[in-house]
């Protein structure tokens, strides 16, 4: 019978080792983005991008996004239209509703929506990709052959998916705006020029760049990971799902905190108020 010392021992060793498997997914994590942005930047200049790669797995992206996308964004907008006419009914405020369903959609909404469409939708197609060819021991066949994945691969990968971000971000703020938009003045409790006129009072053009900034990053970010978890990938089809599954967990946490890094950022260093 193992003592509470021996127990308390065992506990520290194994806190130990996650904080010590951390730290070094992390550093993987930086140095594949590193590697992924100036393979990227050197190709593009050197005219040696593979544009055929690119263009496959944005289509592919867009195919596999697409309509999850809309019908999520949907559910969204009518959640927040009806939240927030219900409390800007019960103050009297129902002439700012669409000023704060508008602003709030296209600051926090859209790009919440695009970070769990792209981790879950793209990033895990992403990983369970690159996982399969390095189970199949492709990703060692190319580098025999003096073939970088992370520039083959990963980098039109990750320019696919910036590409993508920015335009399912537009879409989601769409959807979602012109949902809450229906039912606002569906239902006759503000008039559409009302509606309309107090989000372009207070709306700002910083906050559509600040949504795309967050859309692209987030596609970095969640196209890293999973390039990483699925070139880690070991142990057979159970390894990649294993890896598919961390991709995705990972890739929410990392969204969610830096989602809330950028929105407490922008609140502080931009000025709220009419635009």
């Amino acid at each position: 019978m193992s003592s509470p010392v021996m127990a308390g021992r065992r506990v520290g060793a194994d806190l130990k080792g996650r904080f010590d498997a951390g730290v070094a997914t992390s550093g993987m994590l930086v140095v594949l983005a590193v590697e992924s942005v100036t393979f990227l930047v050197s190709d593009i200049i050197g005219r040696r991008f593979s544009w055929s790669e690119f263009l496959l797995q944005a289509w592919f992206m867009v195919r596999v996004a697409m309509m999850p996308t809309i019908l999520v964004a949907i559910p969204f907008g009518i959640i927040t239209s009806v939240q927030i006419g219900a409390v800007a009914n019960s103050i009297g405020a129902t002439s700012f509703s669409g000023a704060v369903n508008g602003i709030g959609v296209l600051r926090q909404a859209a790009p919440l929506v695009t970070s769990l469409i792209i981790a879950g939708a793209i990033g895990s197609a992403v990983c369970a990709d690159l996982g399969a060819r390095t189970v199949r021991e492709e990703i060692d066949a190319m580098k025999v052959m003096g073939i970088n994945p992370v520039q083959r691969l990963v980098a039109p990968r990750v320019a696919a998916t910036v590409a993508v971000a920015l335009l399912l971000n537009v879409i989601v703020a769409f959807t979602a705006m012109a949902t809450g938009f229906l039912l606002n003045v569906g239902k006759g409790t503000i008039s559409s020029g009302s509606y309309i006129g107090s989000f372009v009072a207070f709306s700002q053009t910083s906050d559509l760049w600040l949504a795309e900034f967050k859309a692209a990053l987030f596609g970095f970010v969640a196209t890293t990971v999973a390039a990483h978890k699925g070139l880690s990938a070991s142990g057979g089809p159970k390894g990649v799902a294993d890896a598919v599954n961390q991709a995705v967990v990972l890739s929410v946490i990392l969204l969610a905190v830096i989602n809330t890094g950028l929105t407490q950022a922008y609140i502080m260093l931009v000025p709220q108020g009419l635009g």
